[in-house]
């Protein structure tokens, strides 16, 4: 009897488990079959003229009624009074309003899928102290469903990059389009990402960014902690700065001994010799301020992310002219007693200053397409309308050092266009057309694919 009971038993679980296979491997199929068919959406080629139209250049004053003239991936023209080309496909405008692309500057977008129980789609970090030699460019994912679901709110480039150990690894500039990563980057290797040590009096397990798994440290211990580990960051500095050198010695002089190669400091050399920026992150002041200090010390091309209390070290980063990717827009004020519009002020407060910023979502890529909600929120504390705008398009460019291809309307420049029916930066506001280097993008993701499947159940 028991080994009959056992039989039906075994029998049960087996057809459970071939049923739930059977739903997985549907899922799979179905979900796939939609992944696959919305990231080979790459848009179309051709000339375009969207005419008639409110234009909102950022560089320049407002054209309330003029073309913008879309050929060979670039601006072609951008005015009042100006044709459309013969053959050129004619969007009527009227009634719309044209801005570039937005700019979120500081995203893991591409490098991180499903964060619990997919390993495969996690590359965001890597173990190891310097990773320097780990590149965003050659890990993002251009097929990540995370990419048309941020590019049709208006999102049409980001800085994705990686964030594991104190020095990160080398973010890339890309457009939201493309089948390969080559066919995406603006910039490749644009910046060098240093988890900048930080005071913290969490004992144990956690490090830099938060102390769990032990108990309270005395608060001088935590400085000589935080300062023996900026002293470790200056010594890899100093070694990569001396590594260049000796490999600047042997390609002029052969007879020198060859230095044996260093993937780490290898890549570390065009940063610390400044002609490329260090993306340092931090957010309370006394960790901003150690910030300063260091890149003044290593004088390197600094620019700060996170910065929730980036205002109060306001006079020190304008005079060391280290600009701040402003990350902090929807979280929590840093302490309990802090006004609620503690960190929506944020922003307001650097541009009073006189400080270069930029307003980013900081995410790895699922909210990514909130990037006009955060700069509207800001906008809606104080940050002036038009700055708020700047924050999300020109002002990112500059700091990222491509405001020559991307970040405004201007001939010349990358197509990044994209077309709405209201403001840019409100949430009631559509995407009606959109233009990544040039190619018309269907706006289309799988958020736009579910909500098709679903808005007419009863």
């Amino acid at each position: 009897m028991r080994a009959f009971i056992l039989d039906i038993r075994i029998g049960k679980f087996m057809r459970i488990g071939s049923l739930c296979v059977s739903l997985v491997i549907l899922s799979a199929a179905l979900f796939g079959q939609s992944d696959g068919s919305q990231q080979n959406r790459t848009g179309r080629v051709g000339t375009f003229a969207i005419v008639g139209a409110r234009i909102v250049t950022v560089t320049g004053p407002v054209i309330e009624n003029g073309t913008i003239v879309i050929q060979n991936g670039k601006i072609a023209a951008v005015g009042s009074g100006i044709s459309a080309p013969s053959g050129a496909e004619r969007i009527d405008g009227k009634g719309l309003t044209v801005y570039p692309g937005m700019i979120d500057s500081a995203t893991g977008l591409g490098l991180l899928e499903i964060g619990q129980g997919a390993n495969a789609t996690v590359d965001i970090s890597e173990i190891a102290s310097n990773n320097a030699n780990a590149k965003a460019f050659l890990a993002v994912n251009p097929h990540s469903s995370h990419v048309n679901i941020t590019r049709v709110n208006g999102i049409t480039t980001v800085m994705s990059a990686p964030r594991g150990g104190v020095i990160a690894g080398q973010g890339t500039i890309i457009n939201l389009n493309g089948s390969t990563q080559a066919e995406m980057a603006i910039e490749p290797t644009a910046a060098l990402v240093i988890n900048f040590p930080r005071i913290t009096q969490g004992g144990g397990f956690g490090g830099g960014f938060g102390g769990f798994g032990g108990p309270q440290i005395d608060f001088n211990e935590a400085v000589k902690r935080r300062d023996a580990q900026i002293d470790d960051l200056k010594k890899q500095f100093t070694a990569a700065v001396n590594y260049g050198r000796a490999v600047d010695a042997f390609a002029k002089d052969k007879t020198l001994p060859m230095p044996a190669t260093d993937l780490s400091l290898e890549s570390m050399v065009p940063y610390v010799r400044g002609e490329k920026p260090i993306i340092f992150s931090a957010e309370r002041e006394r960790d901003i301020k150690a910030v300063i200090k260091f890149a003044a010390e290593m004088k390197v091309k600094a620019i700060l992310v996170g910065g929730q209390e980036a205002w109060k070290a306001a006079d020190e980063l304008k005079k060391n002219n280290i600009p701040v990717i402003f990350t902090s827009i929807y979280n929590l004020p840093v302490r309990d007693d802090d006004p609620y519009d503690y960190l929506f002020a944020g922003p307001s407060k650097l541009q009073a200053a006189g400080v270069k910023f930029a307003i980013s979502t900081g995410d790895t890529g699922a909210e990514n397409r909130d990037l006009p909600y955060h700069a509207g929120l800001a906008g809606a504390y104080g940050l002036p309308k038009d700055e708020a705008l700047k924050a999300v398009t020109i002002y990112p460019a500059e700091i990222l050092g491509v405001a020559d291809k991307i970040g405004s309307l201007e001939v010349g420049k990358i197509a990044n266009v994209v077309v709405t029916d209201g403001d840019l930066l409100d949430p009631r506001t559509n995407v009606k057309h959109l233009f990544i280097n040039g190619r018309a993008i269907p706006l289309t993701s799988r958020h736009t694919d579910l909500f098709d499947s679903f808005k007419d159940r009863k």
